[in-house]
């Protein structure tokens, strides 16, 4: 009896699975939505920044007309990350574009059960942007 309770290596061969199942479902899926959450955000506000930069050597030929000018730099932007509501605002010698995006986020494990990233499965966040120019 002394010898089989000071050799217990099967214990870990049978307490193993249970221990990487718990790990897998709720360790590792619930980052991996964090990860995906973060790679989406990072990527919109690149696309954003990048707009923007197109916008500073692009500018409008007037700022008070911009009607054909916004419709030709929004076929510029990135498609995965529209372009919502493009203003040219003109505020005495400072004049800035303004504008917006959504990003759609649909979680796999932090979803509405849990409500860490969004109540509602998909959910969307807008994230505004403005570049002053001249």
């Amino acid at each position: 009896m002394k010898s089989f309770i000071a050799n217990q290596r099967g214990a870990i061969s049978l307490e193993m699975p249970a221990v990487v199942l718990f790990m897998m479902i709720f360790l590792l899926l619930p980052l991996a939505d964090l990860a995906i959450a973060g790679f989406q955000f990072v990527s919109a506000w690149g696309a954003l920044r990048n707009f923007g930069q197109y916008l500073q050597y692009n500018p409008p030929p007037d700022v008070t007309n911009t009607s054909g000018w916004g419709s030709r730099v929004l076929a510029k932007a990135d498609p995965r990350f529209p372009i919502n509501d493009l203003q040219v605002v003109v505020d005495g010698p400072i004049k800035y574009y303004s504008y917006a995006t959504t990003v759609t986020l649909s979680p796999m494990v932090l979803g509405p059960p849990v409500g860490v990233l969004c109540t509602a499965n998909p959910c969307s966040f807008t994230l505004r942007y403005s570049e002053r120019f001249q």
